[in-house]
């Protein structure tokens, strides 16, 4: 039979076939190119983050990124105020228990009386930061004129209560005391604030004495009837809440000098006319007791902060609260906590107050009116001033001055104006336009969360598709 013929393009012949597998060469796949079944090709890697300098500037721009944010002054002025005020009571729960049992009552008996303070002191926030402006303003009057009244009557016999040769308080029956004077510090704020803003709206400020009248009379006045009670602590405070307010209003170098010459002239009297306060100015930087036990709590102060170490010795183990550090739970207290909480507590107290004295400059600063810019001012010196006078008196830096920490310290009259206060800087962290528009994006609209406005959780919302759909 003849050979089945073979029609051509049918098969390859095999000289044909050995070429066509010569020619087949495996070719480096090229990047981006989808090999394989849809598996991208591998890109070449590169060094992840860049070098050390590299990766220090990136987290710096992060910080400053977040540093620069709308609500940054907002949470700092609320955080750090909550976490001042709850490390606060419970060193005054551990600094105040043996005091308590020595005097016969039992070992919560300041603790309750400060968580009391610090519960009414936290409405009078919430109140503070809700208010408007305006509203601030239209208090100034009263607050200042009812602070007067009660300055006053603390100087009436059979009505003010002294209290170690101070007489600054009335008695509102049972164990409760109220200080006046405490209250002075946010009288002069709020109105000597609106004062400032009122002249400042009239141009008059450029002028000496629409700066200093009425202001420096009315401070002096607030401080005639506190030194009448023998507080100079708190005098010092309002001379310092004085000159922030001068300074903020633009006074004039030899005006600003001047006012402070004065001021440290009749210091410089008072302290000399007095011996007790004589003896506190002798005590500066003392490590021993001296003679008569003198110097003996701010040598004992020293010591309580020496024996703490790095970490301290322990929440509650402090051995200068038991009789040997007076006033060891209000205003040596720092002392205390760096006995129990050392080097690491004391230094996150201060970087706390550090925070809130932050933010409440760049609340001044930001701020385009001037009453808010005054009265944040006015608080930023109030609490800054005052923690730097009780820090510095128990480091054995400054003379004893006998002012609370703020916000820390045992002391219902102290806590309240100052919470209050908190109030206000927070009122103003929020009135800030980028704040404003901030807070606004998060509100909800019709029961719907606005654009912008993350989820609760962190999974994505997808539509949901059909049970066979995949």
């Amino acid at each position: 039979m003849p050979a089945k013929q073979v029609l051509p393009g049918r098969r390859p012949s095999a000289a044909k076939a050995d070429k066509a597998v010569k020619d087949v060469r495996p070719r480096a796949p090229r990047a981006g190119k989808v090999l394989g079944r849809g598996r991208p090709a591998a890109r070449p890697r590169r060094p992840a983050g860049g070098g050390p300098l590299t990766r220090l500037r990136r987290t710096q721009r992060q910080l400053t990124q977040a540093w620069d944010r709308p609500l940054t002054a907002y949470y700092l002025i609320f955080g750090s105020s909550l976490l001042i005020t709850v490390l606060g009571l419970v060193m005054v729960y551990s600094a105040s228990m043996i005091t308590a049992l020595q005097l016969g009552l039992g070992g919560a008996y300041f603790f309750k009386k400060q968580f009391l303070a610090a519960l009414i002191g936290t409405g009078l926030l919430l109140i503070a930061s809700r208010m408007p402006v305006k509203l601030h303003r239209a208090l100034c009057y009263p607050v200042l004129a009812g602070t007067l009244f009660l300055m006053v009557l603390v100087q009436v016999p059979g009505v003010g209560v002294s209290i170690k040769g101070n007489q600054n308080w009335i008695s509102l029956g049972g164990p409760f005391m109220l200080q006046p004077s405490e209250f002075g510090k946010l009288a002069l704020i709020l109105w000597g604030a609106d004062l400032l803003a009122r002249k400042g709206d009239k141009d008059l400020l450029s002028q000496w004495k629409h700066l200093l009248v009425p202001l420096v009379p009315v401070t002096f006045l607030l401080l005639g009837l506190i030194m009448l009670g023998g507080d100079m602590g708190t005098a010092m405070i309002l001379g310092a809440i004085l000159f922030g307010l001068l300074w903020l209003a633009g006074a004039p170098t030899r005006m600003f000098v001047g006012v402070l010459a004065l001021a440290g002239v009749l210091i410089a009297l008072l302290i000399k006319t007095s011996p007790h306060r004589m003896d506190r100015l002798a005590c500066l930087g003392a490590t021993e007791p001296g003679k008569n036990d003198l110097c003996w709590q701010a040598v004992h102060g020293i010591y309580a902060l020496a024996s703490g170490g790095w970490f301290g010795s322990g929440l509650g183990a402090s051995v200068e609260k038991w009789g040997q550090l007076p006033e060891a739970h209000t205003d040596f207290i720092f002392a205390i906590t760096g006995e129990e909480l050392g080097l690491a507590g004391t230094l996150s107290v201060l970087a706390l107050f550090a925070a809130l004295g932050y933010a409440g400059i760049r609340v001044a600063g930001r701020t385009e009116e001037p009453f808010v810019r005054f009265a944040a001012g006015g608080v930023t010196t109030w609490i800054t001033a005052q923690a730097v006078i009780n820090i510095g008196a128990v480091l054995g830096l400054l003379p004893i001055a006998g002012v609370p920490l703020p916000l820390f310290s045992y002391g219902g009259s102290a806590l309240l104006p100052t919470m209050f206060a908190v109030g206000l800087l927070i009122a103003f962290a929020r009135e800030e336009p980028a704040a404003r528009a901030a807070l606004a994006m998060r509100r909800p609209k019709n029961g719907r969360p606005r654009t912008g406005q993350r989820w609760k959780s962190m999974r994505r919302r997808v539509k949901k598709r059909p049970s066979r759909e995949r």
